[in-house]
Parts: C-alpha cells; sequence; structure tokens
C-alpha cells in the first residue's frame, strides 16, 4: 500500500533541481538530500539495485517523501544545508563539531592598529590562523609585543595623552596612548609585525636571541631562560613550514574515507606555507557515495569554520557546486582542486592516510555509541512496546529542600544523546510545601501547555515523558496528560532506588538487566535531569543562610546547627554526607541523622 502510494509520486517528479524530504511512518524528517534533477536522483532510491547498508536501512524507513524545487542546484544545496540544521535528519551528517580555533588578529582599521586572540572571523582586520597544533597564540603574542612593541591592550588613544602602563615600562609597548611614538614609527612596526605573521620568522629570531645574549651576559639568568623558550618555539614554527609550497598558500586539505557503513575525514590546514595541524571526524550517514558524503561535509564544516583561498580534495567532490555555493553564500572565491601530482598531491595523500587511520580506530568507537544511543532506543521501544521510536525523549525531575526554592528541570535526548540547547527549567510557583506530585502536574501542565502553540516549533512534541519517580509520580502526570487529551506521547516512570520503570500498561514494574543498553540510556537522561535541577536549586538556593535551612529540621536547635556547621562547613557537604557521618557530629543519632538526609535531599 505504503509503495504503491509512493510508485505514483515518483511519477509526479519533475525535471527540476531542488530539495527532497524522506519521512518515516510518523511523518518524522529522515533525510534531506539535494538533486540536480529531482525525478532522476529520487527514482534511485526505490530501485531494484544494490545499495549501500545505511542507504538500504534507510529506505526501509521510508513511508513518504516531499520535495521543494529551486532556481538552480547552488540554491537546492543551500536549501539543504539550512534544512539539515532544523530538522537534524538521523541519515544526514550531522557534525556536532562547534570547536573554532583562536586566530591573532591585527586591528588595522584604528589609527594604532592593536593584536588580539579571537574566535571570530569579521571583516574589520588582518587575521592570522588558525592555531591548533602546539603553537599557543598567547605565546605569539607574546613574541609580537616582546619584539615590535605593538599594543595588545583595548586602551581608547585620544587627543589627551594617558600615562604609560606597566607594558611600556617592560619594553613591550611603544605608548601611543601616552603620545611617546607617530603614527608612522608605529606603523612601521606594525608592518613588521604583520610580515612575522605571515611567516617571516628571521628578524623576530635575531632580535629575540640578542636580548637573550643581553640577559645571560647581565646574569639575569631567568629573563635569558623565558628568552630561550620563545627561541625554541620560533624553531617549532620553522619546522612546520613545507619549504616547497608558496608562502602565500592558504589551503585546507580534506580527504575521506570509507567502508560503506562508516565514514572517516581528515582536515589538514596550512596557511602561509605553514601547516597549522589538522583534525578528523567520523561520520555515520545514508549517502549514496563518497561525493555525496564528501560534499555534505564540506558544506557542514565551513559553517563554522575560516573559509581558505583553496580546498584540496578528492576528485569525486562537486567542485563547480560548492564554489558556486561559497561565492553565493559568502562572496568568496575559493578553489577546489584535485592535484595530480608534486606537493600538494603528497598533502592530498597525507589526509587519506590520516582518513584510513581514524576510520580502522574509530569503527568500534562509533559501533559501541550506536549500542549507547540509536539501538538502545530502538530496545527501549521493543522491551516496553511503545507505539513509536523515541526519537526525543524528554525527562522531568523536582528539587527541593523541605518544600523550600521548589524547582524542576526538563532535559531532553535526540536519537539517545543531549540536546543541551533544549533543556528548559522552571520554577515551581502553585504549589505550597514539598509536594512532589503536585510540582510535577504544575510542570507538565506548563510544558504541555505549549503544544499546538507558536512556540510548538522551539518545544517539539517529544516522543516519551519520562518521570523521575515511581507509580504515584507517574500517577500525577497521567492526570495531566488526562486533562489535555493527550494520547499520542508515550508516558514512564524510573524509580532510582532499585532502577524500576513504570508503565502505564500494567501495575508490575518492569526491570532491565543492570547492563542493558536500554536501561543506560533511561540511567543517563536521568541522572541528566538530577543533575540539571540541582544546578538550578543551588543558584536559587545560594543566598539562603546555612543556619536557616537547619532551623526547618526538626530536632536541630542551636547547638547541633553549630556542631554541623563546624563538622561540614557547607550545605552540599551536608547534602553528600551518609548517615555514619552524621552520626559523628555530637547530639545526632541514627534517626536524627535519617531525618536530616530526608529534609535535606527532599525532593532531589
Amino acid at each position: 500500500m505504503v509503495m504503491d502510494r509512493l510508485q505514483e509520486k515518483l511519477k509526479l517528479l519533475p525535471d527540476n533541481p531542488g530539495v527532497y524530504i524522506m519521512l518515516d511512518k510518523d511523518g518524522v524528517v529522515i533525510y534531506v538530500g539535494k538533486a540536480r534533477v529531482l525525478k532522476n536522483r529520487v527514482r534511485q532510491y526505490f530501485h531494484s539495485s544494490a545499495k549501500p547498508e545505511k542507504v538500504a536501512a534507510m529506505v526501509e524507513r521510508i513511508a513518504d517523501f516531499s520535495y521543494i524545487i529551486t532556481q538552480t542546484e547552488v540554491d537546492a544545496l543551500a536549501l539543504e544545508n539550512n534544512l539539515i540544521k532544523k530538522y537534524k535528519p538521523k541519515y544526514n551528517i550531522l557534525l556536532k563539531d562547534d570547536k573554532t580555533y583562536p586566530y591573532i588578529k591585527v586591528h588595522t582599521h584604528e589609527p594604532f592598529p592593536r593584536v588580539s586572540i579571537t574566535r571570530r572571523i569579521k571583516k574589520d582586520g588582518r587575521y592570522f590562523g588558525p592555531f591548533m597544533g602546539g603553537v599557543r597564540c598567547g605565546d605569539l603574542l607574546d613574541i609580537i609585543t616582546s619584539v615590535y612593541n605593538i599594543r595588545a591592550c583595548t586602551t581608547s588613544i585620544g587627543v589627551k595623552p594617558k600615562k604609560p602602563c606597566l607594558e611600556h615600562h617592560l619594553h613591550r609597548c611603544l605608548a601611543p596612548c601616552a603620545g611617546l611614538c607617530d603614527k608612522a614609527e608605529y606603523g612601521e612596526r606594525v608592518k613588521r609585525a604583520i610580515s612575522f605573521l605571515d611567516g617571516n620568522y628571521e628578524e623576530a629570531e635575531e632580535i629575540l636571541r640578542q636580548k637573550m645574549l643581553k640577559f645571560a651576559e647581565n646574569e639575569e639568568f631567568e629573563l635569558a631562560v623565558q628568552y630561550r623558550e620563545k627561541l625554541r618555539m620560533l624553531s617549532k614554527l620553522k619546522l612546520k613550514r613545507i619549504t616547497s609550497l608558496n608562502r602565500s598558500l592558504n589551503a585546507d586539505i580534506i580527504a575521506i574515507k570509507t567502508n560503506r557503513l562508516y565514514s572517516a575525514v581528515s582536515v589538514l590546514v596550512t596557511r602561509g606555507g605553514i601547516m597549522q595541524g589538522g583534525d578528523n571526524f567520523a561520520l555515520n550517514d545514508g549517502s549514496f557515495s563518497e561525493a555525496d558524503s564528501l560534499t555534505a561535509f564540506i558544506l557542514q564544516y565551513y559553517t563554522s569554520h575560516e573559509l581558505p583561498d583553496e580546498i584540496i580534495t578528492q576528485d569525486y567532490v562537486e567542485k563547480d557546486l560548492l564554489e558556486g555555493y561559497f561565492l553565493a553564500r559568502f562572496d568568496k572565491k575559493v578553489s577546489i582542486i584535485t592535484p595530480k601530482q608534486a606537493v600538494k598531491k603528497s598533502l592530498l595523500d597525507m589526509a587519506e592516510k590520516n582518513a584510513a587511520e581514524y576510520l580502522s580506530k574509530s569503527v568500534s568507537k562509533l559501533e559501541h555509541k550506536n549500542d549507547m544511543t540509536k539501538n538502545a532506543c530502538k530496545r527501549l521501544q521493543e522491551l516496553l512496546g511503545l507505539k513509536r521510536y523515541p526519537k526525543r525523549m524528554e525527562c522531568y525531575d523536582i528539587s527541593n529542600i523541605s518544600g523550600v526554592d521548589k524547582v524542576g528541570s526538563m532535559v531532553v535526548f535526540i536519537d539517545g544523546e543531549a540536546d543541551k540547547n533544549s533543556y528548559r527549567r522552571f520554577k515551581i510557583k502553585t504549589v505550597e510545601g514539598a509536594n512532589d506530585y503536585a510540582s510535577h502536574q504544575e510542570m507538565m501542565r506548563r510544558r504541555l501547555a505549549k503544544l499546538g502553540t507558536d512556540e510548538e516549533e522551539r518545544f517539539p512534541k517529544p516522543d516519551l515523558v519520562i518521570i523521575d519517580g515511581g507509580k504515584g509520580q507517574l500517577s500525577a502526570v497521567k492526570e495531566v496528560f488526562d486533562e489535555y487529551g493527550i494520547t499520542d506521547i508515550e508516558l514512564i516512570s524510573l524509580a532510582e532506588r532499585d532502577e524500576e520503570i513504570f508503565t502505564l500498561f500494567t501495575n508490575e514494574s518492569i526491570r532491565l538487566d543492570r547492563r542493558d543498553y536500554a536501561l543506560k540510556v533511561l540511567q543517563r537522561i536521568r541522572d541528566e535531569a538530577h543533575r540539571f535541577a540541582i544546578t538550578y536549586f543551588r543558584n536559587l538556593h545560594s543566598k539562603r543562610n546555612l543556619a536557616s535551612l537547619l532551623q526547618e529540621i526538626d530536632g536541630i536547635g542551636k547547638k547541633k546547627q553549630l556542631a554541623l556547621m563546624q563538622k561540614f562547613g557547607t550545605i552540599d557537604r551536608i547534602m553528600k554526607a551518609s548517615q555514619d557521618e552524621l552520626c559523628q557530629v555530637d547530639g545526632i543519632g541514627a534517626e536524627l541523622a535519617k531525618k536530616i538526609q530526608a529534609s535535606l535531599k527532599g525532593g532531589l
């Protein structure tokens, strides 16, 4: 039935470029792709020909598809990238690497340019880097100020001179703010500093050597050692220079290797003919070919990294398409080349070897990660008899001390992995005292009220809601589900003591083997909700006096308060103390220790 409907839709596909969106039986987007000709590309998925294992697994889940026609293939590429960010489809490449590398920036737009370290690229100065392999930006900045006396401060330079600071007295700044140098002299120093950052180290090396010898001659050995270390760092930089490369070359070298199930990409970065370093990425996607995977990787990688002048990569990359995209999106002409010989070919070979090595080492890690995340979610669906795969799981916890400063947390896991941008916290407003059930109900009402509103895009409907607690907490939240007529969200609770899972289908709890990945994914999300709730609670609670908290516990007078504070010092330590540790405090027996724990850990 489904296939018949899909075959009818396939006949209606146009010849235009565009983006296609694959959906599963629940309407969840599982893959987004772009096509030069939509009719040809989408039909490929449903041919009987052999497919890569990942593609075959995805095709089995396709229940429907839609498409969007675009003017050009470049437009399709841009739209594909935006839709992948929006839907985070299971079978697309999803780079979670938000790591950015440091650069040294020369603020050339200022009358007296300064130098600084930054991780954000703007069109307002000269940038040098990225520095990603054994060389610290701070050390380079230290050399620039020591050798060229360029300022690194943010002091504004106006008409009225300021008093020279310590940097000037240490011979690390010409003090333009104090009027002790003119623009011409300072500008000459800046030019020389830029030349140094471009890779011309000879002048700086000679100046550092002369200073080292001078300090050694004057028996200022500590300073001499500092300059010796600066010289050693310069030597490391010189070793990174690839002598046969043009000094003006700014290129990234990117290569992919695959075993038809997983892929790995290696990125090497060369700036000014100097090898700055590299990085490796493991990919788990449903692309048809290395060309699809490589193009998708490059597209996502440069949403958070600086574009070079050249990208050196393998010959099956969609060269013209990417060059057109970079020009349209970033207004920058980037040359994508596949060298056949000489040093650039050697660099590409090096990247391919790195990718192959990383793939061989990362496969077991990827398989273990899948077992802990997506496969654990599939198993959870089977073991608990869930109607749908729990792609988006939300877990809720309440935290308070004796009903004071009640807070709640909502943490979100997508495909078994934390999505911290979706976490939310609640300050319980309507509940009196330490009523865990009512607190859960208030929090759930506020959450469910967002469904069906304009805010649902920010707070999508979950597939599974997990409550930290037992049968009572589950029943309390089920009442709220009934109020709102919620029937398409699965609901369970997890009791921490014996790791019992309670569902709505049976009065008996479900206990899974402690080694089962399905239980482990529930424990991870529950522990994360617990941590997030406690963090919020402690932030609210930090201004409350420890003595006032202890006063609220029956049986704790001033003497015992003082004894507890002398023994432990902070509320955190008392909360973490065992009963035996509490009983070591004068006047506190086993029963009172239990009462202290119950009061301070109530709701935690």
